[in-house]
This record gives C-alpha cells, sequence and structure tokens, in this order.
C-alpha cells in the first residue's frame, strides 16, 4: 500500500469536504447556497489551519541588560525605597541615619548631609560639598555583626566569607559584607552598581533573602528589600518606591562609571591611589639611586696636544 505525503489539504479537497456537508437534504438547510460560497468557505478554512502549523514568533518589546558579569544570581523584582545620610527618624523610617549599622558617626564620615532634593545635587552628589565616601551606597536586612562579634551563620552563609579569611581581610567582629559591590537593574534594563554601606530596610538578620531564595518580609514599606541613595534613584531615574533586580558583583566585576569618582571607601579610588603612591615611590628611589652615584672623574690633561677641560655637573 502506498502511503500518501501528509500535507496542508488543498483547495479542492476543502471545496469536497465542504459540499459533503452540505450534500442532500442539507443544502436547503445551508447558508452557502452557491459554489463561489462554498468556495470562500474553503478558502477560509485552508488560511486558518495554514496559521496553526506556522510557528509563532513573538517579539519582546522591551529589552534587560543581561550581561553583568558575575557568578551571583539576581534578585528579581525586589520593592525598593530610597534613603539618604542625615535621614531624620519618623513616618516609615524607625532610625535615623546619621549613624550607619557599621559607623556610628556615618554623616561625619561622609562629610555632610545627603540632600536627596534633586535642586540640592550636581552630578549625583550633593552641590554644596564633595562626599568623602562614596555616594552609590545601598541597605540591605542583614548584618553579620552584633555586639563586636561575627554572627555564627555568617562564616556559613555569606559567599565569600572564606576568602576574607583566607586573605586575611577578615578579623573576629569585623564586617565583610560592608562596602561589598552590587548590581542595580531598573525595569528598563538600565545598571547601576553601588556599595553596601547600611543594613535595612527595617531589619538585620534576613540572610535567608540577601544569601538565599526568600523574598522580603512584609514591612511598613511594602515589602521592601533595598534601600538606595539619592544618586542611585537619579541614575536610575526610580521613584521613591519602585521594583528593581540587584545582584552582588566582585570589585574586579564592575565597570568605570560615576560610582567610580568619590569616597575613601571606593574601590576604584584606593586602586588610583595606591597607583600613584607606587608610581610615585618608584620615581623616589631613582632620584636616590642617581643621586647617590659617585661623580664622574674629570679626564687627565694629555700630555701632547691642548688640554681638555670638562664642566661636572654639579
Amino acid at each position: 500500500m502506498k502511503l500518501r505525503p501528509l500535507g496542508i489539504p488543498s483547495l479542492c479537497s476543502f471545496a469536497a469536504m465542504a459540499l459533503a456537508a452540505v450534500g442532500g437534504n442539507a443544502v436547503a438547510q445551508s447558508p452557502y447556497q452557491t459554489s463561489a460560497d462554498f468556495t470562500k468557505y474553503a478558502m477560509k478554512l485552508r488560511e486558518s489551519a495554514i496559521l496553526h502549523m506556522e510557528p509563532q514568533v513573538i517579539i519582546p518589546t522591551t529589552s534587560r541588560s543581561l550581561n553583568v558579569s558575575g557568578t551571583y544570581p539576581w534578585k528579581t523584582q525586589i520593592v525598593t525605597t530610597i534613603f539618604w545620610i542625615g535621614e531624620p527618624a519618623g513616618g516609615n523610617n524607625p532610625v535615623h541615619n546619621f549613624s550607619s549599622s557599621w559607623d556610628l558617626n556615618w554623616e561625619s564620615s561622609y562629610g555632610g548631609y545627603d540632600n536627596p532634593n534633586p535642586g540640592s545635587r550636581h552630578n549625583f552628589i550633593p552641590a554644596n560639598f564633595i562626599p568623602r565616601q562614596n555616594p552609590f551606597y545601598i541597605a540591605l536586612p542583614y548584618n553579620d555583626v552584633t555586639h563586636g562579634s561575627t554572627k555564627p551563620e555568617a562564616k556559613v552563609v555569606i559567599p565569600w566569607f572564606r576568602n576574607a579569611v583566607a586573605d586575611g581581610t577578615w578579623a573576629e567582629g569585623q564586617s565583610v559584607c560592608r562596602n561589598r559591590w552590587i548590581a542595580i537593574r531598573n525595569s528598563s534594563g538600565k545598571v547601576c552598581y553601588a556599595q553596601w554601606s547600611d543594613c535595612g530596610p527595617f531589619r538585620t538578620d534576613h540572610w535567608q533573602y540577601v544569601f538565599g531564595n526568600e523574598k522580603p518580609k512584609p514591612n511598613l514599606n511594602g515589602g521592601a528589600g533595598l534601600d538606595v541613595s539619592p544618586a542611585v534613584r537619579d541614575y536610575l531615574q526610580l521613584g521613591s518606591t519602585d521594583v528593581t533586580d540587584w545582584k552582588f558583583v566582585e570589585a574586579n566585576d564592575v565597570p568605570s562609571g560615576p560610582w567610580a569618582f568619590y569616597g575613601e571607601n571606593n574601590t576604584f579610588v584606593q586602586n588610583t591611589r595606591r597607583t600613584q603612591e607606587h608610581v610615585a615611590s618608584a620615581a623616589t628611589n631613582t632620584t636616590t639611586i642617581h643621586r647617590s652615584q659617585p661623580p664622574a672623574p674629570v679626564p687627565a690633561p694629555q700630555a701632547d696636544g691642548p688640554t681638555i677641560v670638562t664642566h661636572q655637573q654639579q
């Protein structure tokens, strides 16, 4: 038995099926009274069959930036609120921001009040002073130290803790979370980078969210799980309450940007300073070596011929 190849039924077969369906006594009940009507009906059936057999291509209407380096996963759809250094307590902010979880004199260390009013800001920093710490800062609801001691779970749940121990950058009671970099992505896919400088909103113990898979706990700010500074707000054009994605990134994965210009705690500033000090030290050592060399001897007068006088440089 020869098998017929499967395919899209022809227009004639559709017409034949349609005629059969309305044959005999059924013709009187059909709205299709002529062969032209049947042909139009068959054409519609065929077009419908073709439409369902062709693959459907969905073109996204928005693009998202997914090329952020690093191995840490994104925390997606996180309610994000704005906070600032020097913010007083009140309303939905139960604790003032004159100090942070890691710096009792945070406002003084920063250099002043980080005024969130756009009219009092210029190029992502306060208009009236240059900050002494990175103006791109954030808060997450976990603190790895308490009362001068490292929390027991911190040694297990913080992904980079072992590395901090191995390279000697950790000591008991010293935070390994402070000044870590994160990437923040807004709804249009634009990415900003900032440093972890305080703990909150509302909690300092939710490691299951910060380092795990849980969502932020309910709170007065709609379940907010991330606080960002006015600089981050301005760069990403966020509202006072917004939704963002965020993830941890290593310092060497952070690209240059406005977050790289200011702050004694800023990795970029620290690296630049070390490079300048290294160059200055190398230049000083070279000068010292040259100065310590004995002066070149003055050639003795020749026995025959004119005497050559050499002026030695002092």
